[in-house]
């Protein structure tokens, strides 16, 4: 036992630095109610009103005057681990995981002001990436994780110019606040302690988009997030202060709208996340000023396929609908009990109510479901293996997500201009 609560020491900063990026890797696309109907899809083209800020800054050049979008998503995941037989003996008598799953609110603003006829302004307030997830505290796979919490928020001011009547470009600063906490066992008995990984930083990146409007009804837009340095400042348990360096991916968001009535628009998107180039960095310990252990997350990139529809039931209502897949950074040889993620599909419905010309209610219902069995496998050879704890279970995972959102323009628009009555005179 002394041998294994020793190993453990010596790779408790490996396994939870491990479990911060695959945390990380759970990139949050729930920004917008609006969008979040057509499962996202054309959400770069500007599907989603103003909130299509997130994935492209030059929607916001689509907004006459001074408009705010305000929105919040409720995500409700659900992730149960089923230990398998090869799991290191007395690790199956700790019991089952429970649900791991953690409800989480998740705001987004937006506000766009024109300040002349071809130029506007912005300011994007979000969060792309978090995670909590927080099984039992005493489980089968306690060694590996016992809670996992990432919190981040995004300001992002951008200026847009109408170039021509069809293309707009926008690019703006965008700075980041990133923080995790995360928990797991020293031990395989119900009374461990504890070890920990907690931390938080401030990044800076940039956004950019292009807007092409060729017709009168299509559009197409293309959006670009760099990727942001973070380097996490904070402390592990047995090592003490350290630091470790975490480079979040580039997004590259595609769009499409296409009108092919007065009253029907079909959408669709693609997204791509650079989570490979995140690697193996190193986890620093400050009091030795040299690595102590690397993080070994070597993550696939994820890519993100939408279609769908929106009708205007009348000149107060539209309806909308889409289906997407997505194909996920965590797979087979990198999944950990910290987030049982992979593949998976996304449906979604939404409406909007148009109150006035100032005020309009969205809101959207997403089911998120597996594409196949998921399976966690932390044996010899695996990346976060401490010996001899394996680690082996199947797990499926879902998630509803409701999301509800306001918009209002701040100012009165300006009256259509009608021409003067014809004075005839006999």
């Amino acid at each position: 036992m002394t041998r294994i609560r020793a190993a453990l020491l010596a790779g408790v900063a490996c396994s939870i630095a491990a479990g911060e990026a695959q945390a990380g890797a759970f990139g949050l696309r729930e920004q917008s109610a609006q969008a979040q109907g057509l499962a996202f899809a054309g959400a770069a083209a500007g599907s989603g009103g103003l909130s299509s800020m997130f994935w492209n800054p030059a929607v916001v050049t689509m907004k006459p005057g001074w408009n705010s979008d305000f929105n919040a998503t409720l995500v409700v995941p659900s992730a149960e681990f089923r230990t398998q037989p090869g799991t290191f003996a007395p690790l199956t008598l700790l019991g089952p995981s429970g649900d791991i799953g953690q409800a989480a609110v998740l705001p987004a603003t937006y506000t766009s002001y024109q300040l002349t006829e071809r130029v506007f302004i912005g300011l994007a307030g979000a969060a792309p990436f978090g995670l909590i997830t927080k099984p039992n505290q005493v489980w089968a796979g306690q060694t590996y994780s016992r809670s996992s919490k990432i919190f981040s928020l995004n300001f992002n001011p951008v200026i847009g110019i109408k170039v021509t009547d069809w293309l707009s470009v926008a690019a703006g600063p965008t700075l980041e606040y990133f923080k995790l906490t995360l928990r797991q066992a020293i031990g395989i008995t119900p009374a461990a302690p504890s070890g920990f990984l907690k931390g938080d930083d401030w990044g800076v990146g940039f956004t950019a988009g292009v807007l092409i409007q060729p017709t009168a009804t299509t559009t197409v837009g293309v959006g670009y997030r760099s990727s942001i340095h973070h380097e996490i400042d904070g402390s592990a348990f047995g090592i003490g202060q350290v630091r470790a360096n975490l480079n979040t991916p580039e997004k590259v968001s595609v769009g499409l709208t296409q009108a092919l009535s007065p009253v029907f628009r079909v959408n669709l998107g693609f997204e791509w996340d650079n989570w490979s180039r995140i690697g193996s960095p190193a986890i620093v310990a400050k009091a030795l000023g040299r690595p102590v252990t690397a993080l070994p997350l070597n993550y696939r990139d994820g890519f993100y396929y939408s279609v769908g529809g929106e009708y205007d039931v009348s000149p107060q209502w539209t309806l909308r609908a889409g289906f997407a897949y997505e194909v996920s950074p965590i797979f087979d040889g990198n999944r950990s009990t910290r987030l049982p993620d992979g593949d998976r599909y996304w449906g979604s419905v939404g409406a909007s109510y148009r109150y006035s010309e100032k005020i309009q209610f969205d809101v959207a219902y997403s089911h998120l479901f597996a594409a196949g069995r998921n399976r966690v496998a932390i044996v010899p050879g695996e990346q976060t293996y401490v010996a001899p704890l394996a680690y082996l279970a199947n797990t499926d995972s879902s998630a509803d997500i409701i999301s509800v959102g306001l918009k209002y323009r701040w100012d009165t628009p300006a009256a259509p201009i009608t021409p003067a009555p014809i004075v005839r005179k006999y």
